[in-house]
């Protein structure tokens, strides 16, 4: 008995809307798009029409620029100048919550989130550093970062939320798995993601074939996966592959994924099984090549399929140690320390 190919992958809008503008993909619904300052150069943002105003799904990063497109929308483009009355996180990161504290201070609206995403927004928000702490250094040295970039790295300031994300007031209402949302006219039951941040909110609509898949679930790129100092034990890849499995049991082919990033898509089933089998094959790659001991730092081209530097190299740093931890959880792994620090890992 043979089991049929799950649909192709399809993209019902080739072009995503230029910064300023917004296309409407369903009654009510407009995709807007805009730009960050990284690799990923954009963030999508989807406005749900309530009648006196809009609900917003994320609302890009904290910038100048990303504050005079929403005020032009806002006032003369596509929101009508009417104003934006709500807005609903679908998890802490940066492009998307870096406006949330403005829209709650400077327009009113109200913030809707999961706890873990506000606690984290917030937190960070409040946490600023003029360079690296300790902790993340003893961090980067057990990853056996490279040396050069170490000693760059530790001497300059780092990544602070403060820099993109508005100051965050108190106050949000929670979100939570199974409650049912009201967006737009439309009914959307709430799944919860875990893995590329935790706690992140999906919805998946009751009356029609629209998902809000945030970066849980994404077309042609896959979300990173990343273990950081706050948590140096987590499993998050093993958070992420229990999402896929759970969230994969919804996914129909006629849905359309409205994500966070790229363009919408359908084809759902399939793209849950590509998400699965994409660290799936990467965790078979890392087993055969920890025969002898290696540090994190040396596990890219297993994890990847190829060397990284560059901008790239803290995700990718980060994400090799989430696999690494994963089989260390599955007891397929040990480590031991190195004399500078760095955690060797080999198979059992």
């Amino acid at each position: 008995m043979t089991t049929a190919a799950a649909p192709a992958i399809r993209y019902p809008w080739d072009t995503p809307p230029e910064p300023g503008t917004a296309r409407e993909v369903a009654e009510g619904v407009l995709w807007i798009r805009l730009p960050l300052p990284f690799a990923l150069d954009h963030v999508n943002i989807y406005a749900f029409d309530e009648g006196d105003g809009w609900t917003i799904i994320d609302t890009g990063i904290g910038t100048d620029e990303s504050r005079a497109i929403w005020t032009a929308l806002l006032q003369e483009g596509a929101l009508k100048g009417k104003p934006v009355t709500r807005v609903i996180l679908t998890h802490h990161h940066p492009d998307h919550v870096g406006l949330a504290g403005w829209f709650q201070s400077e327009h009113g609206a109200e913030l809707w989130a999961t706890r873990t995403s506000w606690l984290f927004a917030r937190m960070l928000q409040l946490d600023v550093h003029a360079v690296p702490k300790q902790e993340t250094l003893d961090f980067w040295r057990s990853a056996g970062m490279d040396e050069e970039l170490f000693h760059k790295r530790a001497s300059e300031r780092p990544f602070n939320f403060a820099d993109v994300v508005a100051p965050m007031p108190l106050g949000f209402r929670r979100i939570q798995q199974d409650d049912v949302i009201t967006i737009g006219g439309r009914d959307w039951d709430v799944h919860i993601g875990h893995g590329h941040a935790p706690e992140q909110a999906t919805f998946w609509s009751r009356d029609d074939n629209l998902v809000l898949s945030g970066d849980q679930i994404l077309p042609s790129i896959s979300s990173n996966i990343g273990v950081y100092a706050t948590e140096p034990h987590a499993d998050p890849l093993g958070e992420w592959l229990e999402s896929c499995e759970r969230l994969s049991r919804l996914a129909r082919p006629d849905q359309i994924a409205l994500g966070g990033h790229k363009v919408p898509f359908t084809g759902l089933p399939l793209r849950m099984r590509q998400l699965i089998e994409n660290h799936e094959g990467a965790l078979s790659r890392l087993r055969a090549f920890l025969t002898e001991e290696r540090t994190a730092a040396e596990c890219f081209v297993p994890v990847f399929k190829r060397e990284i530097r560059g901008e790239a190299y803290g995700l990718a740093l980060v994400e090799a140690i989430a696999h690494l931890n994963h089989l260390l959880h599955q007891g397929d792994v040990r480590r031991r320390r190195r004399d500078d620090g760095a955690w060797l890992w080999q198979m059992v």
